[in-house]
């Protein structure tokens, strides 16, 4: 079986760092491994290897444990964790004892190798760091390509709609425009604002949330601009606000639609001038804050109805986005779902491997009027309360164990059909819908469509095949 190494789709060659005293030795052992397609460095001392690995990139190392003179393999295993952290270390001795070898795997070695050395047992331990570094490699290019092609991080979805919206957004954060964000109560806006300040300019200065809608008037006025003592009963000391604090970052004003008409006043005379005036002050300060808004309320109706001032409106809206509600991008429920699952997992510690089939038909057919945010805590939920590690009926929240005829009737029904209209068809046509519509839920994701069908991955291949489905 070919070295993983020579794969055409493995990238560049792999490089090592061979450590040994013995220069033939070491001089055997680079030759062996170069001749499968490693690219090899030798080091005759410990001292030399620490050098090197300042300035090599190495992958693997392979170090002799016992080397006279000064460091040996167990302090090279040391140095390696230090400075080349991802990097395998695969330790050979003539002297070996199970307590060195418990000793080198304790401190983080791949394996472990005796003396006299068999090339082609080096050879296949090579290759299987080298697969790990290979896996590595593709997990770091596939996170390359997941954010060359959704845009943000955190900012989660493959449908159409959500496309559409991380393209817009991609346009958007480079630049120092304002942004208005519109979209339902728990559609992630925002997660969208704080991925436009990532992916802008300003990423390295502060990013400050405010929910207007949360404040009474003065309250607001004193978190936004900030106060002098003595400004109200209260003020015992100055105090700074969100605009000060974002100086040179970006300030996020969520449900904006809900601010009170002399707050919406101060806030354009903000936007037109660069300053504010701090609550009880004749002070004004310069500010360089980009402006981020979001609002689940239709603005112009609040306008047409006095509510929203229109000028405060068009400088809000410079730039639009709305992010849709989670019905309408179904598709992107089951990467939500083990995004969350991932998350909520290591928050509270949770060694939780996946979701039945059963509950995640439930998931998928629910209507979801919370949005994103109601999907995070159903499945925080189910994992806080989960006992076998796996999600399963019995770990649902409240919502889900009502309005269900029986898990098999409620799933059976086609997306968007009935029972009804199955009436009069052939059981190959029936088959036939629902793969379909299993492979709509699922975003055209295979496995997945597999698992919550009950059938192997190469038998839904086939019955793609059969039944003509893309």
């Amino acid at each position: 079986m070919p070295s993983p190494n020579t794969r055409a789709a493995a990238g560049p060659p792999i490089r090592v760092l061979v450590v040994d005293n013995d220069h033939g030795h070491a001089e055997a052992m680079s030759e062996s491994l170069g001749k499968i397609g490693y690219a090899c460095d030798t080091a005759h001392s410990g001292k030399e290897a620490v050098e090197r690995m300042d300035t090599g990139g190495y992958e693997i190392v392979v170090t002799d444990l016992v080397m006279p003179g000064g460091a040996g393999g167990l302090e090279v295993l040391a140095e390696s964790r230090e400075r080349l952290p991802d990097a395998e270390v695969i330790l050979v001795t003539g002297h070996g004892t199970i307590e060195s070898a418990v000793e080198a795997m304790r401190r983080g070695a791949f394996n472990y190798l005796l003396k006299p050395l068999d090339l082609g047992q080096l050879r296949a331990v090579v290759d299987n760091a080298a697969r790990s570094q290979h896996l590595r490699r593709a997990n770091a290019e596939l996170r390359k390509r997941l954010d060359e092609k959704f845009g943000f991080e955190g900012v989660i979805g493959e449908s159409e709609a959500m496309r559409s919206a991380i393209e817009r957004l991609s346009r958007i954060a480079p630049t120092d425009a304002t942004v208005l964000i519109q979209g339902d109560t728990g559609s992630g806006k925002e997660l969208v604002a704080q991925a436009i300040h990532q992916n802008s300019p300003r990423k390295t200065r502060p990013f400050v949330a405010l929910n207007c809608g949360a404040l009474s008037e003065n309250i607001l006025e004193s978190e936004l601009f900030g106060h002098i003592k003595g400004a109200f009963t209260d003020a015992s000391h100055d105090r700074i606000g969100k605009f000060e604090y974002a100086d040179g970052g970006t300030l996020f004003l969520d449900e904006v639609g809900d601010m009170p008409l002399p707050t919406q006043i101060k806030l354009l005379r903000v936007l037109e001038s660069g300053e504010i005036t701090r609550v009880g002050s004749n002070e004004a300060k310069k500010v360089d804050v980009r402006i981020l808004s979001a609002t689940n309320r239709d603005l112009e109706a609040a306008i047409a109805a006095g509510t929203f001032r229109e000028d405060l409106y068009h400088r809000l809206k410079v730039v639009t986005v709305r992010l849709p509600r989670l019905m309408e991008r179904r598709e992107d429920i089951p990467l939500l779902i083990e995004h969350f699952l991932r998350l909520h997992s290591k928050r509270h510690g949770k060694k939780v491997k996946s979701v039945s089939p059963a509950a995640r038909r439930r998931l998928l057919a629910y209507d979801w009027p919370g949005n994103v945010r109601e999907l995070k805590n159903a499945i925080e939920s189910m994992v806080v309360v989960d006992l076998d590690g796996v999600l399963d009926l019995d770990d649902l929240p409240e919502q889900f164990t009502g309005g269900f005829a029986g898990d098999e009737t409620a799933a059976s029904a086609p997306v968007g059909g009935s029972l009804a209209e199955l009436v009069g068809k052939s059981m190959s046509d029936i088959e036939g819908i629902f793969i379909a519509e299993t492979l709509k839920v699922t975003g055209g994701n295979r496995e997945e469509a597999a698992t919550m069908l009950g059938i192997g991955e190469r038998t839904l291949y086939r019955k793609i095949k059969e039944y003509g489905l893309n």
